[in-house]
């Protein structure tokens, strides 16, 4: 089994949002994923979607997107972003899920050889650039939430591979709190997304203080599913 990852699909099934207004490179980019998708992954393998699947609001105008994801080869692990405005409930979530597909949310699954675990994630305090008490107190919160993915991963014994959607650390700030949190439980690698356009170089490629690290906004991929994990034993 080969673990793949990408992220921020920002599907519109309802044809509100269409991502061509963010460049040319956007115009029909699920179809592009989708063949590409077909191309390199097998019913065998998994697939990690760290976040912004949809840009439905309510959760019955998000089916349709889900549904379209389900519809492609492997199985699917979800997380939540910060445009899933629409994932609400997770016990709601997951009875609707068809087979083969699973939503993260400040928990772990558990596969063979190795465990995944998630949560949304915040932007984090740099100098010059301290965060509003609104801010902080999630991003607070979310300290919290990726430790109780983390323990709840730790139990299973395995390799663990965390899922953010927010970048847990950027180019030029790769030592932050949530990045010692993730060395604390000894976390293998961790896939995130979020990051677009401008902004992709920003995102840390590459393995700090232990922890392989990977920025996978579909964008930044070429719209391409990354390898990140072979055989459940390493990092891709």
């Amino acid at each position: 089994m080969t673990i793949f990852a990408i992220g921020d699909l920002h599907l519109s099934g309802s044809g509100q949002k269409p991502m061509d207004v963010f460049g040319k490179h956007w115009e029909n980019h699920f179809e592009h994923i989708t063949a590409r998708w077909r191309d390199m992954v097998t019913p065998e393998d998994t697939v990690l979607i760290p976040g912004d699947i949809s840009w439905a609001m309510q959760f019955e105008e998000a089916k349709i997107d889900l549904l379209r994801i389900a519809a492609l080869p492997g199985a699917k692990v979800l997380l939540r972003g910060n445009h899933d405005y629409w994932w609400s409930s997770i016990s709601r979530l997951r009875a609707f899920l068809p087979a083969g597909m699973y939503a993260l949310q400040n928990d772990s699954l558990a596969l063979p050889g190795l465990t995944l675990c998630g949560t949304r994630g915040w932007d984090f305090p740099t100098e010059g650039f301290p965060l509003d008490a609104q801010e902080d107190k999630i991003y607070r919160r979310e300290l919290i939430r990726l430790e109780m993915a983390l323990q709840s991963a730790a139990k299973h014994g395995l390799p663990i591979l965390a899922m953010t959607h927010y970048p847990p650390l950027l180019t030029d700030h790769r030592d932050t709190a949530f990045t010692a949190l993730l060395e604390k439980y000894g976390v293998a690698m961790c896939v995130y997304g979020h990051l677009h356009s401008a902004g992709i170089p920003n995102g840390y490629n590459g393995t700090h203080c232990g922890v392989v690290y990977r920025l996978v906004s579909c964008d930044a991929l070429g719209f391409t599913p990354v390898r990140v994990w072979e055989n459940t034993t390493v990092p891709a």
